[in-house]
């Protein structure tokens, strides 16, 4: 059982005995609530229906959904919890830079100007960097140029978590690691998110198209060669990939797959 301090002791056994549930269900909404910065909350409590979620001055939902009644109690439930959070220590503070602290994220990095939490997820947005922390694993993540505007996750685990910047919605596992076990696995996708005019397709383009020029100069055939094709494409492959992902939009990928069609 999580540890309280006195204070938070007395509020557990007063919200329990007010709200006729029992103190481990207290403690477990103290905790999504806490989690949620004192004002959201997602849970899941069988005391309290399942699985639902609150914000504070905004909906409730819980997983009988017609349930009012049951949904008044969440909601009152969790606006008493977010003003003992604010006015009282309920937990034993932990060391800043733990996962235990409010502030869980590497103490180096400073105060975020954003963080938020999900499920099991907690994430802080800094300059150029990216905390997350998915079940007590905190990784660091370079964000490189990118303009965070947001964080969202669809299902557990890293692999699902996305933010939006100007390149659109991108994995945040494509960025680079700076601090996390997978630091040395990451490097291969430092580029992804790069601006792609100036630093992915162009480099990768122009080369392409010196030996169909050198071609006409010998007065050879005007077809292009087999290997060139299969470059070719490859990077219409590419092309169809970034555009997948978000990171080019319908009018550029439909420009270069014009260029790239027009050398075959």
């Amino acid at each position: 059982m999580q540890k309280l301090t006195p204070e938070g002791q007395n509020i557990v056994n007063d919200l329990s005995n007010r709200y006729n549930l029992n103190s481990d269900a207290i403690i477990y909404m103290i905790g999504a609530v806490n989690n949620g910065g004192g004002s959201m909350a997602q849970f899941n409590c069988p005391e309290l229906g399942g699985g639902g979620q609150w914000m504070r001055g905004g909906m409730t939902m819980v997983g009988d959904m017609f349930n009012y009644g049951l949904k008044n109690t969440v909601d009152n439930l969790c606006n008493d919890i977010s003003n003992a959070l604010a006015s009282t220590i309920i937990f034993p503070l932990a060391p800043k830079g733990t996962t235990q602290s409010n502030q869980w994220w590497p103490v180096e990095l400073g105060n975020p100007f954003s963080s938020g939490a999900q499920n099991s997820t907690r994430y802080a947005i800094f300059p150029n960097r990216l905390a997350v922390d998915i079940n007590g694993k905190v990784t660091v993540y370079d964000t490189l140029d990118n303009n965070i505007s947001g964080i969202s996750q669809q299902q557990g685990g890293n692999d699902s978590l996305t933010f939006s910047s100007q390149y659109g919605t991108i994995l945040v596992s494509t960025l680079p690691i700076v601090i996390g076990a997978n630091q040395s696995n990451n490097n291969s996708q430092n580029n992804f998110v790069a601006p792609i005019q100036n630093n992915f397709i162009e480099p990768i383009i122009e080369p392409l198209a010196q030996p169909v020029l050198n071609s006409s100069a010998n007065n050879s055939t005007n077809t292009v060669s087999n290997e060139s094709s299969k470059s070719i494409i490859t990077l219409i492959e590419q092309l169809s990939t970034l555009y997948t992902a978000g990171v080019l939009t319908q009018e550029e990928f439909n420009t270069k797959k014009a260029e790239l069609l027009a050398r075959l």
